[in-house]
């Protein structure tokens, strides 16, 4: 539905705004020159609308996925569902069943870009994150989605473990993506930190304005905070809120001025990647297909030309 802007590469992109940026980094100083093919994540394909399975954590993840289809999606990011682990694809999960699940996609027509790894131990030397990635691989998924990158007292260990995953992660053709969830990463400045600390192509943020506005209690605007992550910003979790602390909402029934939103993230260098529907307001199964509908017909009008 979208046109595809097929004029410039992620990797020119992060280059000139890298380059440009207050931190003065340089492609060259995020990943040698052997560096494998981009990301499936990272590429430009144009606007990619999908939706989280969160809105149907309670049940068995393909009643996510024929929702999800079924509601006009053809993107998936894989969170909550009804198995051993609380989640589609966890740590736990072995291969096979990470297989499964993109198998099971794949037969709806959906691609996944984000896997939830969330609350990944960052701390036990890597294990968990590589074991994520590799269930993301066996899934097809495009990328491992990082909900947090520990306290102030770990957050230097945190970022080595990721860095490590980010290299394990190239070598399998998928990014690392990093989500705001309060703590030394609830803000844009404190993603940008993170990410000129990590250093690598491939770990990037997935920007949620409904989160900014929780772990904040309302304090920030997403509006202003996102300038200081432009540039790093290759996905979009849509998510409303309304004050206070309520975030199950169909996007554009609360407090986030989404238009505004994406005007300065467009300014910031926002041209193309997953806007992936994250919440909608509670209700039974028909009540959420009705607002899942909703709340994909709203990212696309916001994305039309």
């Amino acid at each position: 539905m979208f046109s595809k802007d097929r004029r410039s590469t992620r990797r020119m992109f992060l280059q000139q705004t890298l380059t440009a940026g207050a931190a003065g980094l340089t492609l060259s100083r995020l990943a040698s020159a052997a560096e494998p093919e981009l990301p499936t994540y990272l590429k430009d394909q144009g606007w990619l609308v999908g939706c989280w399975t969160r809105p149907w954590a309670d049940q068995d993840y393909r009643v996510a996925m024929d929702a999800v289809a079924e509601a006009g999606f053809k993107y998936l990011a894989l969170t909550g569902a009804k198995t051993q682990t609380g989640r589609v694809i966890a740590p736990g999960t072995t291969l096979e069943e990470s297989r499964i699940v993109g198998e099971e996609a794949a037969k709806r027509g959906l691609s996944i870009t984000n896997v939830y790894g969330g609350g990944v131990p960052l701390t036990d030397g890597g294990t968990a994150l590589r074991k994520m990635i590799d269930n993301c691989a066996a899934a097809e998924g495009w990328s491992v989605l990082l909900s947090n990158m520990g306290d102030e007292e770990t957050f230097e260990e945190c970022c080595r473990t990721v860095q490590e995953g980010c290299d394990y992660a190239a070598g399998k053709g998928l990014a690392i993506v990093l989500k705001p969830h309060g703590g030394t990463t609830g803000t844009g400045p404190q993603l940008r930190q993170a990410v000129e600390r990590v250093q690598r192509s491939n770990f990037t943020v997935m920007y949620d304005p409904g989160n900014i506005l929780y772990y904040s209690d309302g304090k920030v605007d997403p509006v202003e905070d996102c300038a200081a992550a432009a540039g790093l910003i290759t996905g979009i979790s849509v998510k409303d809120y309304r004050h206070p602390k309520e975030v199950g909402l169909t996007p554009g029934t609360g407090e986030v001025k989404f238009p505004v939103l994406m005007a300065r993230l467009k300014q910031g260098g926002f041209s193309h990647g997953p806007m992936i529907v994250e919440t909608l307001t509670p209700g039974d199964a028909e009540h959420t297909m009705e607002e899942a509908k909703k709340a994909r017909q709203f990212v696309e009008k916001l994305l039309a030309p």
